[in-house]
């Protein structure tokens, strides 16, 4: 992907909406705020070690300024790996060419999970079930699965991907997920809208015969194949859910469902383009209302006022449908600077996207496209962002359909007087169930007269993994009340610690 630049006028329109566009509140408490970091683009290929973690950590530093709390790391992008995996090659977006490990030798993702939680944000590795070979790639690794098993797969065009018509895939792919889940403390396993290969004219899937051989009990090829991937999603969900109950599975689908010019008896949304359900053959609604997602991320990229695919339209269908799970919405942070409000053309479209979005009850945050677009602060959106939209921090918003009970809250808080100034610390309990252990802490400040209130996201100060947070020291004559909660990983929240403090 080639970073496109901003006109000097889209700047200046960005900036007047900074300034004029009307407020909406960025206090909220609870809110999902998400960022992708993708490795197909290229941006690392090539990277050494050091260079690559200096690029890494730019970018979370810069998410983290913008209160971003759940970042989307690719780490398997065509039956390859971002880690070191005993089932699938190094990825050719690390070294240049698939199958050789970086130099010199690290784990990408361990440091990604390492480097998110300490600063309070969620890891979620992205992977791509299905793709095994996109058009770019000119050499498979001996030890890709393409060459150890070449009966799996199918080519469609430039492309070979995992035939969803096998069990063995189903079976396969889950195998790479409890790998990565059982290895590495992730707080979800996310996939992206590759399933059955976006159509080419003129170009069939290659499962006739398959379809000839399994397909009894379905009505069309396209019911079949509809089930083979949400056989797959069941199964993910099954092989996460036995391994680390408080694993995240989410999907980021394509930003349509169904057109209702399309026909048919699905629900349908008034846009024209590609489709989940007809196209990539992922019955989504499907997969929400069992149960089988805990949230979803549809890549609602185009404008307001699109004339096929209009973001207001999407939005709110999606918000009407997708009741059953946590509704994300996913940003094209480049077209959102780009386009002009439809009531106001001296502004772009970020104020009335985030004011529809907090609107509609069924929505709970946002996922950024794309994290470098948002650390290079494409059309000033960083600093929209930090001013504005995510001025204060947010927690992620709890998952009751997982877990409600909150951890038992932090004890022996205390400020320490170091050479470095003063420490607030605490101790966490031990918790018997994994899922109420605190894994991460909440410190909120108040100061003298101001009434504790934990609703307040604006006197948040940390969300951090670590027990304890360095407060500034102001001569000793400003006295504060400050409060230190708990958060398991499903961000149920503890009861409060206060410490009174004269710093």
């Amino acid at each position: 992907m080639k970073f496109r630049y901003l006109s000097i006028v889209s700047v200046v329109v960005l900036l007047l909406g900074i300034l004029t566009a009307a407020a909406r509140t960025s206090g909220l408490k609870r809110e999902f705020r998400g960022s992708w970091i993708q490795c197909v683009n290229g941006q690392f290929q090539g990277m050494g070690r050091d260079a690559m973690q200096r690029e890494l950590t730019r970018q979370l530093d810069a998410l983290q300024k913008c209160n971003i709390n759940a970042v989307f790391f690719q780490v398997r992008a065509e039956a390859d790996a971002l880690y070191p995996s005993p089932l699938e090659p190094w990825s050719r977006f690390l070294s240049g060419r698939q199958g050789v490990p970086p130099s010199p030798l690290w784990d990408p993702l361990q440091w990604m999970v390492n480097e998110c939680h300490k600063r309070g944000m969620e890891l979620h590795a992205w992977i791509n079930p299905y793709r095994a070979k996109t058009a770019a790639t000119t050499d498979l690794a001996v030890s890709h699965p393409y060459n150890k098993n070449p009966e799996l797969f199918f080519r469609y065009g430039k492309l070979i991907l995992f035939n969803p018509a096998f069990r063995e895939c189903r079976d396969y792919i889950c195998e790479v997920v409890s790998d990565i889940v059982s290895r590495y403390d992730v707080d979800g396993i996310h996939i992206d809208d590759y399933f059955y290969p976006y159509p080419e004219p003129g170009v069939d899937i290659p499962d006739a015969e398959d379809y000839g051989r399994d397909g009894a009990g379905f009505a069309t090829i396209q019911d079949w194949r509809r089930d083979n991937v949400s056989r797959l999603i069941h199964d993910l969900h099954e092989t996460i859910k036995r391994i680390k109950p408080w694993v995240k599975f989410g999907v980021s689908p394509f930003g349509i469902y169904h057109n209702q010019r399309s026909g048919g008896e699905v629900p349908g949304s008034n846009t024209g383009g590609l489709q989940n359900y007809d196209d990539l053959y992922a019955d989504v609604l499907l997969w929400t209302s069992k149960g089988w997602v805990d949230y979803n991320i549809p890549q609602i990229y185009w404008e307001i006022g699109h004339k096929t695919a209009d973001y207001d339209t999407l939005v709110r269908w999606w918000a009407k449908f997708m009741a059953a799970r946590p509704l994300y919405v996913g940003q094209d942070v480049e077209r959102t600077v780009r386009a002009h409000d439809m009531s106001n053309p001296n502004i772009n479209q970020l104020d009335a996207k985030m004011k529809l979005q907090r609107s509609l009850p069924g929505i709970s945050g946002s996922c950024m496209w794309y994290s470098a677009a948002v650390a290079n602060n494409v059309g000033y959106i960083a600093d929209a962002l930090q001013g504005r939209y995510h001025k204060y921090p947010a927690l992620v918003p709890p998952m009751p359909f997982k877990d409600d009970i909150a951890p038992k809250k932090v004890k022996g808080a205390k400020v320490i007087w170091t050479n470095d100034g003063p420490v607030l610390v605490w101790l966490q309990h031990t918790a018997k169930d994994e899922m109420q252990r605190a894994v991460r802490f909440v410190v909120y400040r108040f100061e003298k007269g101001e009434k504790v209130n934990l609703d307040d996201a604006a006197k948040i100060i940390a969300v951090t993994s670590a027990p304890f947070v360095k407060l500034a020291y102001n001569g000793g004559k400003q006295k504060y009340t400050y409060v230190v909660t708990a958060l398991d990983r499903m961000w149920n929240e503890s009861k409060a610690k206060k410490v009174k403090v004269k710093l």
